[in-house]
């Protein structure tokens, strides 16, 4: 039995699943090693369709390079302890091990180490919380202050949240003292609860366990190696104080008395070889010498601009040929070859064969690609059953449809398997993202990727929402600019607890001009905004400049209000042609697109293929993200104009955006009767003369170009669309000759970064918008890496960019940091060329070095910010961001999306400098970009970044700074307030339009979040931000269970705030703008002085008795109120009087 070899041919992908299972069922368990991790997904896609109650583990490689300076991402971490955890405890019976030849061929630690570092509790157990934090600093997890990632834990009071590794999700436990009294599990998403456990079990998270043992062991054996480790080796120095160290899980050996192989773990286990996984071994083993020896290189090297880093020895981590021959000496061992392999000893045929592939029909225009489909299928069908496997349910509904124009209606739904009958004759669609079919005895599987060209698939994943990100980036820092509705512009200091009639009352604290202060109670909070700049001017405190700029402001916000209306009515009472595409030729237009459509895609060509329906000129603008599928929203409506024999113009900015567009719209209208022409600086002459011949007399139906597009020679014989994208890089001219071409036709903005200007259009409901915010596929492409430079690893960086036939990006901050990263391209990475590109240079001179970087003259392309926009480069996947912390968010972001445009695997390096400190919000910056791993932030941080850049006036040119005067926010707010108030009719003439307000309540009663009951400070004010936007019972008891969820039982302040808050919303109501209330009575003021219903009042006061009287512009209520009780109850039954009288007026 000891080491059988078999080389088992005729087992192509998707096949090699049913061979893997049949391994499975001699009653052993089964190890399969994978090329890499995307067949390693494949292999479990393909198993849960075959054999969906197998018990499957997976065991990732790390997702970082040998020797890096960066730790394995998270969840990869927590993927991997969770299998071995399971493995060490024991599994019984056969089930399947997927790796990686990546991880099969790296030590991990020994079993009974594992053993010996999991921690288990149960509901009523006695646990240390000292321990407990002990242990999972130990176990590598790190203290955060809110979890929303595997190896997060936040300890608040009694409450430990924290994210074991494994499948579960995150856990919270409760403790009552020492107690355990619940563990529950929690959404990460909203934080709130979704079941109870009644035990929990936690692995490791990483596999270095810093405990006293394994420190002691690795600074001797440090020290052994590279002798006494200086003051300046951070690696050193974290480690003998038990703090982690980014990356310090590449000294792994040094941790741990010995380390283990992945098959020690699975004694008994045969083991599955993907196809290629012995020459990818073998040149995997000479990559990571070859990196071990430019480390020791770089180490003896002097004047570096990085800090030491000592690798420890390959042999010690990784397995070579001679160890991996070794480990797998007594096991059986099955190779699997995709083609049947020439007869010989210990050589079998699994008679599994590829599937045809269409390809060649896709091409040709005159032959019916799904009439090729449906002659196969006949043939085949007499043989066995065929199964057409789809990437998702949509697809498979259109491909039914499709199937059925042909004639063949008898094909059958199936979830997976086993609801295939043995025989023949039978057709079945299943849901399986199968990279290409395969044939075998009995059975035919075409994928659709077969019949269709490339699919681009993703896994749908849980997200973190776009909301919790932008609260992490909207969190006020001390210092920050905030603009206050009555008193204007001032600094924000923090919150402080200031006493009050005697009771502790948490204030916002406020510093305006000479240094006056003002402490504004955090119920009333939401009068602040925030300002957006980073300078400004304070206002004075009670000075009258700030009201007269905000009234100067709301005539003009009036004005403008006004003629956008206007503009909104004309639109609605042209007329544009209506524009319908048949529906078969459509739909097999919507089949050839590459990937599947996301939701929000979706909704998108809904909306547009509505209003192209609908007889009124349409206006839509179209947000989303980076590569997130605008050009196929345009695309679609392209292709309706154009069936509709109208013209369709589509204008960019710049010739390389033209390019682009111009080559994804010929390949994506191949084989449909629809001309497609371009027209920019890179033309001919003679082609451009044609071509605008050509539109004149009708006969181009579609026309890509820059605003050459927009010259007064161009005509247009009938143009029905016009698609403009990137709008906000036009200029003033080209903007108006837009506005004119506009006015019959429809129009189709697609932006990435909308400009404010219209994105405050279409938020204020003037103009028509589609969100495009989830991400297509697999654009998890992108892996960050944050660390501080390293010339090695960016080195290695960018020549494997160019080994592997790609492009890199090299983004600096200022020009002035371009000489030193030149220098270091030209001593560190002779080999790949570079080229240079900022915005100070001449126009023409930029757009050529970008039209070269495009055309592959170049491999690196060193550039300052300005490859933010628009540049979409398949070929460039690696992008390295020098001193990343001096980029704002939304850059960063902008930046990152350039590259993994592509199925290939794309990396993003974001450096800092070796050994200077972050400031905290740059490592927050950070840490949250390298967290967003495919979210569409792009849109959140557009609108979070208007803030920042200050939207101009809505209409003309004057890119006024009326928002420097008030700040973003409040000016968005009263301009859609305005909108919202003209629409409805309430303002006709010029009347005054009042301001916001907010009631003061003081009843001498504590009003806080207690710190004890919650200490980190971002989350204190985010809770008051949104307490203060709560009004109805509903909202605040969904928002108090919400706070015992995740902090524990309500202190009595807090209670006593959200009261507060009812009362405060009763009092707006009302229009009270002050309630006081003390021991002996309360007194009440009016907003403006002024009541709805005076004759309520009138009957108000007469129910009150002799207690109700009126001095000057109060009320004055006396009545016993010692309590504070009696006093919130007393001041709600008045609020609450004073509103049902306002409303019976009102």
């Amino acid at each position: 039995m000891a080491g059988e070899r078999i080389i088992l041919g005729g087992a192509p992908e998707g096949f090699d699943a049913r061979l893997l299972l049949k391994e499975l069922a001699r009653g052993r368990p089964v190890i399969h090693v994978a090329r890499d991790d995307k067949r390693m997904e494949a292999m479990r896609t393909a198993l849960a369709v075959m054999a969906p109650g197998t018990v499957v583990l997976d065991f990732p490689a790390w997702d970082c390079l040998p020797y890096d300076r960066v730790s394995p991402n998270p969840e990869i971490s927590a993927r991997r302890m969770a299998a071995l955890a399971t493995l060490a405890a024991g599994l019984s019976g056969a089930f399947i091990l997927l790796t990686t030849m990546s991880a099969a061929t790296q030590r991990i630690p020994a079993r009974e180490v594992l053993r010996g570092a999991s921690f288990a509790a149960r509901v009523g157990d006695r646990v240390d919380e000292a321990r407990l934090k002990a242990f999972l600093s130990r176990m590598g997890f790190s203290p955060v202050s809110t979890v929303a990632e595997p190896g997060d834990f936040a300890i608040r009071g009694g409450i430990v949240d924290l994210w074991p590794p494994g499948r579960g999700g995150p856990v919270r436990l409760d403790f009552f003292g020492d107690q355990l009294d619940g563990i529950r599990r929690f959404d990460p998403v909203s934080q709130r609860t979704v079941e109870k456990l009644s035990s929990v079990e936690f692995a490791p998270m990483s596999e270095v366990i810093l405990d006293e043992a394994a420190i002691t062991r690795f600074r001797q054996t440090y020290r052994a190696e590279f002798g006494a480790g200086g003051s300046d080796d951070p690696l050193y120095e974290a480690v003998s104080a038990g703090r982690k160290h980014q990356g310090m899980e590449h000294w792994l050996p040094f941790f741990h008395d010995r380390l283990e192989t992945l098959f020690d773990h699975v004694p008994d286990a045969s083991v599955m070889l993907d196809d290629q996984v012995t020459p990818a071994r073998l040149s995997r083993w000479e990559g990571i010498a070859d990196a071990y020896d430019a480390r020791r290189e770089a180490m003896a090297a002097r004047g570096r601009m990085d800090s030491p880093y000592k690798p420890c020895a390959p042999e010690l981590l990784y397995l070579d040929d001679a160890a991996w021959e070794d480990a797998l000496r007594e096991t059986r061992v099955v190779q699997l070859s995709p083609l049947a392999q020439a007869p010989g000893p210990g050589v079998l045929d699994a008679r599994g064969r590829i599937g045809r592939n269409f390809a060649p029909e896709r091409q040709q225009e005159n032959i019916s690609l799904f009439g090729a489909l449906a002659d196969h299928l006949k043939a085949m069908l007499e043989e066995g059953q065929v199964i057409i496997a789809s990437w998702s349910e949509g697809a498979r509904e259109r491909l039914k449809g499709l199937l059925e124009d042909q004639g063949i209606a008898f094909a059958r739904d199936v979830k997976d398997f086993r609801e295939v009958p043995e025989g023949k004759g039978g057709l079945f669609l299943l849901v399986w993202a199968l990279e290409a079919g395969f044939t075998a005895p009995g059975l035919t599987v075409i994928s659709e990727q077969d019949i269709l060209g490339d699919r681009l698939a993703a896994k749908p994943r849980k997200k973190r929402k776009a909301e919790n990100f932008l609260r992490d980036a909207e969190s006020l820092s001390p210092g920050d600019l905030v603009v206050h509705v009555e008193h204007g512009v001032g600094r924000y200091l923090g919150l402080e607890t200031i006493t009050a009639l005697g009771a502790p009352h948490a204030c916002v604290a406020l510093e305006y001009a000479d240094n006056a202060k003002l402490y504004l109670p955090v119920e009333n909070i939401e009068l602040l905004s925030r300002y957006g700049h980073e300078e400004g001017l304070l206002d004075r405190l009670g000075g009258g400049a700030w009201q007269a700029k905000k009234a100067k402001l709301k005539e003009r916000i009036k004005e403008i209000a006004d003629r956008l209306m206007r503009i909104a009515a004309e639109r609605a009472l042209r007329h544009a042609p209506i524009l319908e595409a048949p529906h078969s030729i459509w739909e097999a237009f919507a089949a050839r697109f590459p990937w599947v459509e996301t939701d929000d895609q979706l909704a998108a060509i809904a909306d547009v293929v509505a209003d192209l329906e609908k007889g009124s000129p349409m206006d839509r603008l179209i947000v989303g993200d980076v590569g997130f599928g605008k050009t196929e929203v345009a695309m679609r409506a392209a292709f309706v104009a154009a069936m509709s024999g109208m013209q369709v113009a589509v204008i960019c900015p710049t010739t390389l955006l033209a390019r682009q567009h111009y080559r994804s719209f010929a390949e994506r209208f191949r084989g449909f009767p629809v001309s497609v022409r371009p027209l920019s600086r890179f033309v001919t002459a003679k082609e451009a003369a044609k071509t605008r011949e050509m539109m004149a007399a009708g006969e181009v139906d579609i026309v890509v170009g820059t605003h050459a597009l927009l010259a007064k020679a161009v005509k247009f014989k009938n143009l029905g669309l016009l698609v403009i994208d990137e709008e906000q890089h036009f200029g003033v001219g080209h903007k108006e000759r837009l506005k004119e071409m506009r006015s019959e036709v429809h129009v189709l903005t697609l932006t990435a970064t909308p400009i404010p200007r219209t994105l405050q259009l279409s938020l204020t409901g003037v103009r028509d918008l589609s969100i495009i915010a989830t991400p297509p596929v697999d654009r998890l492409a992108i892996r960050t890496y944050v660390s501080e430079f390293d010339s090695v690893t960016l080195r290695e960086a960018l020549l494997r960019e160019h080994y592997r036939g790609g492009q890199s990006f090299f983004v600096v901050p200022r020009i002035a940091d371009l000489p030193e990263i030149e220098d270091f391209l030209k001593t560190q990475v002779p080999e790949v060329s570079y080229l240079v590109a900022h915005g100070q240079m001449a126009a023409g001179d930029l757009d050529q070095r970008m039209n070269d970087f495009y055309d592959g003259k170049a491999d690196v392309l060193l550039a300052t910010t300005i490859v933010e926009s628009g540049l979409d480069i398949p070929t460039a996947n690696t992008m390295i961001v020098h001193r990343a912390d001096m980029f704002g968010l939304s850059q960063l972001y902008q930046i990152r999306g350039r590259v993994g445009r592509s199925k290939t695997r794309a990396y993003c390096f974001l450096t800092t400098k070796p050994r200077a400190p972050l400031t905290p919000q740059a490592q927050k910056r950070l840490k949250l970009l390298a967290s967003l791993d495919s979210l569409g932030a792009g849109f959140n941080l557009a609108s979070h970044d208007l803030d920042l850049r200050g939207a101009g006036n809505l209409l003309g040119e004057e890119q006024s700074g009326h928002i420097k005067e008030v700040g973003y926010e409040l000016y968005q707010q009263m301009l859609e307030e305005t909108i919202a108030r003209i629409k409805s009719g309430e303002i006709g003439g010029l009347t005054a339009i009042d301001d916001q307000w907010s009631p003061q309540i003081n009843l001498g009663v504590p009003v806080m979040i207690p710190e004890d009951y919650i200490p980190d400070l971002d989350i204190r004010l985010g809770l008051y931000r949104r307490l203060s936007g709560l009004g109805t019972k509903v909202e605040l008891e969904g928002f108090a269970a919400e706070m015992i969820d995740r902090f524990g039982p309500l202190p009595k302040e807090v209670n006593t705030l959200m009261l507060i808050v009812r009362i405060k919303a009763m009092c707006k109501k009302a229009g009270i703008s002050r309630l006081d209330a003390g021991p002996k009575g309360a007194t009440v003021q009016f907003h403006n002085d002024k009541f709805a219903n005076p004759a309520g009042l009138v009957a108000f006061l007469r129910e009150q008795g002799s207690g109700a009287k009126v001095q000057g512009n109060k009320i004055v209520l006396t009545g016993e109120m010692k309590t504070e009780a009696e006093r919130i109850k007393g001041a709600f039954a008045i609020a609450r009087g004073l509103a049902e009288k306002a409303k019976a007026g009102g």
